[in-house]
C-alpha cells in the first residue's frame, strides 16, 4: 500500500508535519491529510501565514475534521498506516480511550483496530500521570509514541536539521520503505 495518513493536531511542532509530509513524497507515497482547527493556528503561528497551504500542495487528498465519513475512516481503506505530527495531548487521550470524536483520532482507531502502524509525535513537557498513563495505553494497543526528542549525537547544526532527523525517523517507524534518517555509526 503506498498511502499513509498524517494527521496533524495543534501541539507545538508544527514544522514537524511539514517535513513528515516532504518526506513521504519524496519516497512517491500517497497522502491523506487531516489538520485540526488547532492545528492550523499552530501552524501559522510557529511556521507563518503560507504554512498550511504548503502542506496542503503536498497532500493528495486533505479531509476536513469532522467528516468522520471520509474513506480513510473506515478499515476497508487501502493505507500502509498514520502519523500523527505533532500529536497533542489531547488528540493522545482521545486515542488512547477510543474517543473517536473527528476524523484524526477515527483515523487513528482505524489503524490501531486493523493493526497496522501508528506513529504519535506526542508534544508536551513536562509530563503529567495522565499523559503517562495515556502513552502506555496507545503503546498496549499497537502504536508507537515517538517523541520528537533530538538526536544529539549526530551533532546537528540547526533547528532544521533536527526536524528533518525526526521526520525521517518517524517515516521509517513506517518501515515502507529502506531507512532513510540519518543512523549512528558507531
Amino acid at each position: 500500500m503506498s498511502r499513509v495518513i498524517l494527521g496533524v493536531s495543534g501541539a507545538s511542532g508544527a514544522a514537524l508535519s511539514l517535513a513528515v509530509a516532504r518526506h513521504l513524497r519524496t519516497l512517491g507515497r500517497a497522502l491523506d491529510l487531516v489538520i485540526s482547527p488547532a492545528a492550523k493556528r499552530t501552524l501559522a503561528a510557529e511556521c507563518g501565514a503560507g504554512a498550511e497551504a504548503a502542506l496542503t500542495a503536498l497532500a493528495d487528498r486533505v479531509h476536513p475534521p469532522p467528516d468522520i465519513g471520509a474513506t480513510i475512516a473506515s478499515g476497508s481503506a487501502p493505507v500502509a498506516g498514520m502519523i500523527i505530527a505533532p500529536c497533542s495531548m489531547r488528540s493522545l487521550a482521545a486515542i488512547a480511550h477510543g474517543l473517536d470524536d473527528n476524523l484524526l483520532t477515527r483515523a487513528a482507531s482505524v489503524q490501531l483496530k486493523e493493526r497496522r502502524p501508528l506513529i504519535l509525535l506526542t508534544r508536551e513537557a513536562p509530563l503529567t500521570l495522565a499523559h503517562l498513563r495515556n502513552m502506555v495505553a496507545v503503546t498496549e494497543m499497537g502504536a508507537i509514541v515517538f517523541p520528537p526528542v533530538p538526536a544529539f549525537y549526530l551533532h546537528p547544526q540547526n533547528l532544521d536539521e533536527v526536524i528533518e532527523q525526526i521526520a525521517a525517523r518517524a517515516v521509517d517507524l513506517l518501515r515502507i520503505a529502506p531507512p532513510v534518517a540519518t543512523a549512528w555509526t558507531g
